[in-house]
């Protein structure tokens, strides 16, 4: 008779348990199943002049970053600068990914703020973003000069973030 109660009771604590151990996680270091693996390919119109395309074989042997960005996104408009940045330093090419997004908005973005991005291309359906398993702007990739994802930052860019998890994986200090 006890066991009706108990059960329940344990059931309970269990699922507290599991959801207080998912609050304590940090949601920007959810890992991606692509770490390891070939990048996905893609070929989509430049924002700069849709007659062009950008193709990852354009970057194909080389080291690059992909950043997933929209004029929509708040956190994207924090990123800019230090992307900017970034690109100054002329360490490695930087891909954009517009994602989800107006064309126009995006060319005015880039025409207004700086464009940081060695090509920029129009996701405008979204579906590069998926088979990268975005789950929202801003995302960044470091492709290997093989093509595998090395890694993957979820939300804004920061010096911090770029000099401590970007910069070792490129000049190779972390594998």
């Amino acid at each position: 008779m006890m066991w009706k109660f108990l059960l329940p009771a344990g059931v309970f604590a269990i699922l507290v348990g599991f959801f207080f151990v998912g609050l304590s996680r940090d949601p920007s270091q959810v890992p991606s199943p692509l770490i390891g693996k070939v990048a996905p390919t893609y070929s989509l119109p430049r924002v700069e002049d849709t007659t062009q395309k950008v193709s990852s074989s354009d970057f194909a042997g080389k080291q690059h970053m992909v950043n997933v960005w929209a004029t929509w996104c708040v956190e994207c408009r924090k990123e800019h600068s230090v992307l900017l940045e970034i690109a100054k330093k002329n360490v490695v090419p930087i891909v954009g990914l517009d994602w989800k997004d107006e064309l126009t908005s995006a060319q005015i973005w880039l025409a207004q703020l700086g464009n940081p991005y060695l090509a920029t291309a129009f996701d405008e359906k979204g579906r590069v973003a998926i088979d990268f398993g975005v789950y929202g702007a801003p995302e960044t990739f470091l492709i290997d000069a093989e093509g595998k994802v090395r890694y993957k930052h979820i939300g804004s860019l920061t010096m911090d973030v770029w000099e401590h998890e970007f910069l070792p994986r490129i000049d190779g200090r972390i594998k």
